[in-house]
């Protein structure tokens, strides 16, 4: 139990975090092409307060009232806001959790404590790279710029609460590198079994 509630499981949530030009959306992509299909195995689209853009992250886009609404009215499992943009993780990510699912969703590091609060089991991939990258690939999407990139640089350090597995990834190559790793994380904690399943 964790306040007036209890913890749901029990799958496990699996937030990949890190700062802005690691390339999160980038690796969770490639380990969705790349993983062998399994019910247990779910990427929830996030809802983003931004037009999607289908070259980074394919979203659900809300206009800030919707969002607000949606949140007040307790309709997302998650959310946060971050750079002026409110993002939330669907409510559906409950019952994939409750079905006993692994579940990959980009989330932000702020998040995570109240990732922890809600699901039973909760294993953190941290993604990074050198400052030199993230800012070439920060500057390369188009959509900042300025001081805007300079507060997404400012480094932010990682944290998890007590329970919460941390497992880190570097994405300094080329990105299959570490979608290989984060697709190895997610067949380890789905089991040994889901290839075979595949067979």
């Amino acid at each position: 139990m964790n306040g007036d509630h209890a913890l749901i499981g029990p799958g496990t949530f699996v937030p990949v975090v890190g700062p802005s030009g690691a390339g999160k959306d980038t690796l969770i992509r490639l380990a969705a092409e790349a993983v062998i299909v399994d019910p247990r195995i779910r990427f929830p689209r996030r809802v983003i307060t931004r037009t999607a853009d289908t070259k980074s992250e394919d979203h659900d886009t809300l206009d800030e009232a919707s969002f607000g609404r949606l949140v007040d009215t307790d309709g997302v499992a998650l959310h946060w806001r971050a750079h002026g943009l409110g993002y939330a993780v669907p409510l559906i990510v409950d019952e994939w959790i409750a079905a006993g699912s692994v579940v990959v969703a980009n989330l932000s590091r702020k998040a995570v404590g109240a990732a922890a609060e809600r699901y039973c089991n909760v294993a953190v991939v941290h993604v990074t790279a050198p400052p030199d990258i993230l800012r070439a690939r920060i500057e390369g999407r188009g959509r900042e710029s300025g001081a805007d990139i300079d507060e997404r640089l400012t480094p932010v350090p990682i944290t998890v609460p007590d329970g919460v597995e941390l497992i880190e990834i570097v994405n300094d190559r080329e990105p299959d590198h570490a979608a290989e790793r984060l697709r190895r994380v997610i067949e380890k904690l789905v089991g040994e079994d889901v290839r075979q399943l595949a067979e």
